[in-house]
C-alpha cells in the first residue's frame, strides 16, 4: 500500500499542475501550432524530393535506350533526382518567364485556390452556426444565416468554375508552348546544315524514338493535363492542411491535433510502402499504345506488299501479340489500381475518419484547461465546425497522398517528353544510337564509322574518296570519288545496267548525302545547299491540299503569288508536261482531294516534274521519274530541264534516257564502281549486239534439238 500510495498522483500537484499549463497553455498553443505548420511542409517536400538516381554507371544508357540496364530490363521511372532534373529544363519551356501568359495563368490559379480555401473555412463555421440556430430553437437567427449560405453559394460557385476553366487553360498553354518547342526543332525553318532535318533522322538514323508522332501529340498532351493538375492536386491540399488544422486547432486544442498528426503519418507511411509505381504504370502503358500504333501504321505503309504476299495472317498476329502486349499491362495496372484503392480508401476515409470523431470528442467529454463550459447548443455548433473542419482537412491530407501517386505519373509522362527532347538535341548534333550489322564490327569497318568527313559548300558536286554508309552500319563503297559540273547530266547505274533498287549498291545512299539526310563518315563532299536539289522518286508525295498546292509544293498560294507567278504559269508548266486537262477536269486549281487516289501513276510523275519546272532548282534527282511516262513526253521532258538550265542526277534503267546525259556512275554491287564519260550511241549499239546474241543464245538449244533429229534420221535412213 505504501508502493502504491506513492505512485498516486497528489491531487494538490495536480491541481497545480494544471494551473501552470492552463496559464501558459496560450504560449504552449503557439508553440505546437507553429510546429505543426513546420512538419506538414517539410513532410510534403520530404515526400515530393528527389529519391537516390540511377547510378550513373548506367543512366546514360537508360536515359536513351528506355531500358534500365543492359540486360533490357524497362527503365526505372519514379520521383528522383533524374526527374526533378527533366521536368525543371521542360518548366523553363513552358513557363519562359514571369511575364510569360503561363506565369500569369499560373498566378490566378493560385489566387483562386487560396480564395476557395477562404471559402471552405467560412461555411464551416456558417454550418456550425446553423446547426446551433435548430438546436436553440432560434428562427431568426437560423433565416438569416441561410442567407448567408445562399450569398456565399454566388462567389464559391464562381470560384469553382473559374479554378477549372483556369487549369484547362494552363493545361492548353503548356500543350502550345511545348509543342511549338518540339515542332521548331522537329520541323522548324533552319532545317539547313548538319543540325537540320529532325523529322527525317528521328525516324531513320537513331532507333531510340518508334513512334516520335504519338509522343508529340498524346504524350505531350497527357504530361500538360498532369503538370496542369499536380498545382492544384499539391499545393492547394498542402494549403488546406494547413488553414484547416490550424482553425480546429483553435477550437480543440493544439494537443488533439499533435496527436492526430501522429496517427495519421503512420499511417500515412504505411499506404506509402504499399503505393506500387504507377510513374512506371503511366511510361509503360504510352510505350506500349505507341508500339501498337506504329504496327498499325506498318500496315497502311506496306498494304501493297503485304496484300501481294498474302500476309494477313501474319500481320494479324503481330498486332494482335502488340494488342496482348498492351492489354496485360492494363490489366496488371487495374489490378494494382484496385487492391491499392481498397487499401487507400480504408486508411484515408475510414481510418483517418475515425481519428477525426475521437478528435472532435475531446471539448465534449475533457475539460480543456482554459476553456469554459459550453451549453448544449455551443457544443453542438463547436461539434459539426470541427466535424467540417476535419472532413475539409482529411480530404484535404487524403488529396497530399493521391499527389504522389498523380506526381509518379508525371514523372512517366516527363521520361517520355524528356527522351523526345534528348533525342532531337542529339540528332542535331550529329548524335546517333542505331543498332548496326554484324559487319561494323571488323577493325576497318569500324575505323571508318568513328571517322567524319567535310562538306564544302560549292556550286559543282564532288565525292573526294567519301565512303557510303547506311544508318545501320553497312559500307557500301569504302572510298567513291566522281564529280557533276553544272550542266553535265549524270546517269547512275548498277549491275548489268540496271537501277540499284536493291541494298548494298549505294544509289539512295549517295542522293541521302547530297540531300544533307546522312552524315558523312570521311573524305569532302563539295555540293551546292540542300535548298538546291529536289528529288522525283518513281512514286512522288501529293502532299494534302489544292491541285495548285501539288505543284507549288512546299509554297503557298501566296508564296507563289510573291514570285511572280499565276496560275496562267502554272497552266503553262502543265502544257509542257501534257497534262492541263488535269485543272478542268477536277473543277479549277482550288479544288482539294486526296490527290493520290485522284490520279494515276502517270499522271503523278507529270506533277513531280511540273513541280520541277515550277521550281527550277540547279540539280534534280530522277529516281525512276519516268516509269510511267510516254516516251515521246520523257523526251520533252529532259529537254525542257536541260533548257531551265537543271542539272539531272539520273536512276533508271531505260535506255532512250542515255542520250541525255554526258558521265554516268556504274556500280558494280559488290562494293566497287566505275565513273567515265558516257557514249550514248556506243552504248546503245553494244546493248543492241548484246540482246541479239542472248537472244540468238536463246535459239542454240532448239538448234542443237533439231540437229540431233537430223542426225538420227539420217542414221535410221541408212
Amino acid at each position: 500500500m505504501s508502493v502504491l500510495s506513492t505512485l498516486r498522483p497528489n491531487p494538490a500537484h495536480v491541481a497545480h499542475f494544471a494551473g501552470t499549463y492552463a496559464k501558459h497553455r496560450p504560449i504552449v498553443q503557439r508553440f505546437l501550432t507553429t510546429g505543426f505548420i513546420v512538419y506538414v511542409l517539410s513532410t510534403t517536400y520530404r515526400s515530393v524530393s528527389s529519391k537516390p538516381a540511377i547510378p550513373a554507371a548506367r543512366k546514360g544508357k537508360a536515359r536513351a535506350k528506355g531500358q534500365d540496364d543492359e540486360s533490357g530490363k524497362p527503365a526505372r521511372v519514379a520521383v528522383d533526382a533524374v526527374f526533378y532534373e527533366r521536368l525543371s529544363r521542360i518548366l523553363r519551356l513552358v513557363i519562359p518567364s514571369l511575364r510569360s501568359k503561363e506565369a500569369l495563368l499560373l498566378f490566378m490559379h493560385s489566387s483562386l485556390l487560396i480564395f476557395r480555401t477562404a471559402i471552405s473555412l467560412y461555411v464551416a463555421a456558417l454550418d456550425g452556426k446553423i446547426v446551433a440556430s435548430l438546436v436553440r430553437a432560434q428562427a431568426l437567427p437560423f433565416l438569416f444565416n441561410i442567407m448567408r449560405w445562399l450569398l456565399v453559394a454566388i462567389p464559391a460557385t464562381w470560384t469553382n468554375s473559374w479554378l477549372s476553366y483556369v487549369q484547362n487553360k494552363l493545361a492548353i498553354a503548356y500543350r502550345t508552348r511545348l509543342t511549338e518547342e518540339v515542332l521548331k526543332q522537329y520541323l522548324g525553318e533552319e532545317q539547313e546544315g548538319p543540325e537540320g532535318k529532325v523529322y527525317y533522322k528521328i525516324s531513320n538514323l537513331d532507333d531510340r524514338i518508334k513512334n516520335p508522332d504519338q509522343m508529340i501529340t498524346n504524350d505531350i498532351q497527357r504530361f500538360s493535363n498532369h503538370l496542369a493538375a499536380i498545382y492544384a492536386n499539391l499545393a492547394k491540399p498542402t494549403l488546406d492542411v494547413i488553414l484547416y488544422n490550424y482553425q480546429l486547432s483553435q477550437n480543440v486544442g493544439a494537443e488533439g491535433l499533435l496527436l492526430l498528426t501522429v496517427l495519421v503519418q503512420l499511417s500515412a507511411a504505411l499506404l506509402r510502402k504499399l503505393t506500387p509505381s504507377f510513374g512506371a504504370y503511366a511510361a509503360m502503358s504510352a510505350q506500349l499504345s505507341g508500339a501498337l500504333r506504329h504496327t498499325h501504321s506498318r500496315i497502311v505503309e506496306f498494304a501493297e506488299e503485304i496484300a501481294f504476299f498474302g500476309g494477313e495472317e501474319t500481320e494479324k498476329l503481330l498486332v494482335e501479340r502488340e494488342y496482348a502486349g498492351l492489354i496485360k499491362h492494363e490489366d496488371r495496372v487495374l489490378e494494382s489500381r484496385w487492391w491499392h484503392g481498397c487499401v487507400e480508401e480504408g486508411i484515408v476515409k475510414w481510418l483517418w475518419g475515425s481519428f477525426g470523431l475521437v478528435l472532435c470528442g475531446i471539448p465534449v467529454f475533457f475539460k480543456i484547461p482554459g476553456v469554459h463550459s459550453m451549453d448544449l447548443g455551443s457544443r453542438t455548433e463547436g461539434f459539426v465546425t470541427n466535424r467540417r473542419l476535419l472532413l475539409s482537412a482529411s480530404d484535404a491530407l487524403g488529396r497530399v497522398m493521391y499527389s504522389y501517386k498523380d506526381l509518379s505519373e508525371l514523372a512517366g509522362y516527363t521520361a517520355r517528353v524528356s527522351m523526345l527532347l534528348d533525342t532531337m538535341h542529339d540528332t542535331k548534333k550529329g548524335k546517333f544510337e542505331k543498332v548496326l550489322v554484324s559487319s561494323a564490327s571488323t577493325d576497318e569497318n569500324a575505323k571508318i564509322l568513328k571517322g567524319r568527313g567535310r562538306i564544302i559548300e560549292s556550286e559543282e558536286i564532288r565525292f573526294e574518296n567519301v565512303p557510303i554508309v547506311t544508318p545501320n552500319g553497312d559500307i557500301l563503297v569504302k572510298s567513291l570519288s566522281f564529280y557533276v559540273k553544272p550542266g553535265e547530266h549524270l546517269l547512275i547505274v548498277g549491275p548489268n545496267g540496271m537501277c540499284c533498287v536493291v541494298v548494298g549498291c549505294g544509289k539512295s545512299s549517295l542522293f541521302r548525302i547530297l540531300g544533307g539526310l546522312w552524315p558523312v563518315y570521311g573524305g569532302t563532299v563539295h555540293k551546292p545547299p540542300a535548298d538546291n536539289f529536289i528529288l522525283i522518286p518513281q512514286r512522288p508525295y501529293l502532299p494534302i491540299g489544292t491541285l495548285r498546292d501539288q505543284v507549288t509544293y512546299p509554297h503557298s498560294k501566296q508564296d507563289m503569288e510573291a514570285r511572280g507567278v499565276t496560275d496562267e504559269d502554272l497552266l503553262d508548266i502543265l502544257a509542257m508536261v501534257q497534262i492541263e486537262s488535269v485543272v478542268e477536269r477536277e473543277g479549277g486549281w482550288d479544288t482539294a482531294q486526296e490527290w493520290r487516289d485522284v490520279l494515276s501513276e502517270g499522271d503523278k510523275q507529270k506533277i513531280a516534274w511540273a513541280r520541277l519546272f515550277y521550281h527550277k532548282p540547279k540539280y534534280a534527282v530522277l529516281d525512276e521519274a519516268t516509269s510511267s511516262v510516254p516516251l515521246e513526253i520523257e523526251g520533252l521532258m529532259m529537254d525542257h530541264a536541260t533548257e531551265l538550265g537543271i542539272t539531272l542526277l539520273t536512276v533508271s534503267h531505260r535506255p532512250s534516257l542515255w542520250k541525255y546525259h554526258a558521265m554516268i556512275l556504274h556500280y558494280d554491287g559488290q562494293g566497287g564502281y566505275v565513273f567515265t564519260k558516257l557514249d550514248a550511241e556506243r552504248r546503245l549499239a553494244l546493248q543492241e549486239e548484246k540482246q541479239a546474241l542472248e537472244t540468238k543464245l536463246l535459239e542454240v538449244p532448239k538448234m542443237k534439238a533439231r540437229l540431233a533429229e537430223l542426225l538420227a534420221l539420217a542414221e535410221r535412213d541408212a
